[in-house]
């Protein structure tokens, strides 16, 4: 089965969130969903530019419709100083009039598998849908320190110290009391050691647990 149908991402806007993986993410599900609608994914934050797909920096509603007329799938953003893009200059609420499906990276993670957040953080739009966690199971052993976003406020929130591997338990604490995102999506799950982490965290979160690989694309839905 396919990610986009194990998350439940239909029409409307997904936000994801978290670390693991995100901008694949977002770009597998576009890929995935853009045979039954055309897409617009996008940021409220900052991402990378695309090189792949057709970006349109435009607040003007009829040339972002006019591109993705053109296209399945286009980016909708507005270019920065260091060369990322960040949100759109039209509104969250509008670009779901334009396309059947919004995608938007609503987080970050400085490229770490796994994270806690900050008060301001994540930025999710209100209109938003569906909300997707997202980690990384190459955290699982690794000191939280050296592998985690916000190490210190994992540590705090979990009660380790930052030497302290990440373990299924503190990501579950984590995830528990930050109370964020409709389902968990765990990326780089393909070991079966993976797996078995997988499962102690679903058995331990209040959210629907979806473990899996965007590199091999094979997925298991955990609860």
């Amino acid at each position: 089965m396919k990610i986009s149908q194990l998350l439940g991402a239909g029409r409307g806007l997904t936000a994801l969130i978290g670390g693991g993986g995100k901008t694949t993410l977002m770009y597998r599900l576009a890929e995935e969903l853009s045979v039954s609608g055309p897409v617009i994914v996008c940021t409220s934050t900052r991402i990378i530019e695309p090189s792949g797909t057709a970006v349109v920096t435009d607040s003007d509603p009829e040339i972002i419709a006019a591109s993705l007329r053109a296209r399945r799938v286009i980016c909708a953003g507005t270019r920065v100083a260091d060369g990322k893009l960040t949100a759109p200059k039209i509104s969250f609420d509008e670009l779901k009039t334009l396309a059947d499906y919004v995608i938007v990276e609503a987080d970050g993670a400085h490229m770490l598998p796994i994270k806690a957040h900050a008060p301001y953080e994540p930025v999710i739009p209100a209109c938003a849908d569906l909300t997707v966690l997202v980690i990384g199971a190459d955290a699982f052993g690794q000191p939280i320190r050296e592998i985690c976003h916000r190490p210190e406020l994992f540590a705090q929130i979990s009660g380790a110290d930052l030497d302290s591997p990440v373990t299924p338990e503190l990501a579950a604490q984590v995830i528990n009391y930050e109370k964020y995102g409709n389902i968990l999506y765990i990326n780089k799950a393909e070991t079966p050691a993976d797996f078995k982490n997988c499962e102690q965290i679903a058995q331990s979160v209040g959210i629907p647990v979806t473990a899996g690989s965007l590199f091999t694309e094979e997925y298991i839905c955990l609860r």
